[in-house]
């Protein structure tokens, strides 16, 4: 009796031994993580480090300090460098860059969801449309502009903007944003306006607040605009609207997006803030800060958003190329230190200082301040990626442009 009961606790403590060395080697497993139920993609076209670097300096001196002001971007947790260089040039376009990014290969400068022989490619938002998620495409810079048109068009060359949003209806995607359309009525002006195209197949188009705010009771699929695009080609980047109306900032529309999408199912939201690379172009620097700067109200937005759902959000901030090589300090002297930022703040903030300044008047400013630009174009430089939220960790250090999309994919 004694030797069965000996064995018999034996038997019991092996067992348990046996159910505990599994547990441990279960529980040390790396456990794998669910994809994040909303997912925010924030490009900043034309802001490489540099420009990071002018908004936070600027923003210092207003506190009056050397430094230390940050961006909300800047403080996420996870940071990263990507590559921009395109497949036949060492300097990108958008058109490249926006689809290395959403379909996650290389192609030639100026073309659009297509690969260097002309086969088309899909972008991440298909597959995640595929997965149950609501797809969100927002920009400052036209509807069919060629960062945005990157997540949803196939085209060889980004110039065909009336073929672009007619592809629109195609992606069954439920919102889109941004300034309103290039080529509104198509190159011979003679084609279907891009609002009648678009109503009449599904979509509800608004052109500022009202039209918006009088939208039809339940409609899934929308398109909103500028009120001054109404009815006409998209105008250039403007910073106080020439006829007084409201602008949309780039907030405004992640707001309304959000509203039409709602959060009861899976969302991706891409947004642009396509306009810094114009002010960029032009090499003006508080046109840029102030870009950034609306730019990343709208990351803050999602940050929010994150603080509520921080389990189930991801939130990616990157850009797509660099344009001016913008730099705090010109001097030419040695140990030449200087900058001024109050020459670049009076003129600013002067009643015509917004929208007004010429190449010229612009590159005179920055001269005085001792703030520098290497170009009026695009560089071949590597951008920042931050990175916060539910697979973040996956954004940091150096990458390929095109990783994002089986980064976000895996997840």
């Amino acid at each position: 009796m004694k030797n069965s009961l000996r064995l018999w606790i034996r038997v019991v403590l092996a067992i348990t031994l046996i159910g505990l060395a599994a547990g441990l080697i279960i529980g040390n497993q790396p456990q794998k993580k669910e994809k994040a139920k909303y997912i925010f993609l924030f490009i900043a076209d034309g802001m490489g480090a540099s420009q990071v670097t002018l908004a936070e300096s600027y923003h210092s001196y207003q506190k009056g300090a050397l430094g230390g002001e940050r961006l909300t971007f800047s403080d996420f947790p996870y940071f990263g460098m990507a590559t921009t260089y395109s497949a036949n040039r060492r300097i990108t376009c958008s058109a490249a860059a926006g689809t290395a990014i959403a379909c996650g290969e290389k192609t030639i400068n100026t073309r659009i969801g297509m690969d260097p022989e002309g086969n088309k490619l899909k972008s991440m938002c298909y597959d995640l449309k595929e997965d149950g998620y609501k797809i969100g495409i927002i920009s400052t810079a036209p509807v069919n502009h060629a960062t945005p048109a990157s997540f949803y068009a196939s085209v060889e060359d980004r110039g065909k903007f009336y073929e672009i949003m007619q592809t629109i209806p195609e992606t069954g995607f439920e919102f889109f944003a941004g300034s309103g359309f290039k080529k509104y009525y198509g190159n011979d002006k003679k084609q279907t306006g891009a609002e009648e195209y678009l109503e009449a197949r599904g979509y509800d188009v608004c052109f500022g607040e009202d039209e918006y705010l009088a939208r039809k009771e339940g409609t899934e699929k929308v398109v909103l605009c500028q009120k001054h695009n109404k009815g006409r080609h998209s105008r250039e980047y403007t910073i106080v609207d020439p006829e007084g109306a409201y602008i949309y900032t780039l907030k405004d529309m992640l707001e309304r997006g959000m509203e039409v999408i709602g959060e009861e199912e899976p969302f991706f939201f891409m947004c642009e803030g396509g306009t810094i690379d114009w002010a960029a172009h032009e090499n003006n620097t508080m046109a840029t800060i102030s870009l950034i700067d609306e730019f990343d109200e709208a990351v803050r937005l999602a940050y929010d958003f994150y603080l509520k759902h921080p389990d189930e959000t991801l939130i990616i901030v990157t850009s797509d190329h660099d344009t001016g090589g913008a730099s705090l300090g010109n001097g030419i002297e040695w140990l030449d230190d200087r900058l001024d930022w109050g020459v670049l703040d009076s003129a600013w903030n002067m009643p015509s200082g917004k929208d007004s300044l010429s190449i010229e008047e612009n590159k005179a400013l920055n001269d005085k301040a001792f703030i520098g630009w290497t170009t009026m174009q695009h560089t071949g430089n590597d951008v920042p990626v931050y990175a916060v939220g539910n697979g973040a960790e996956r954004f940091s250090g150096k990458m390929d442009n095109t990783e994002f999309k089986s980064k976000i994919l895996a997840l």
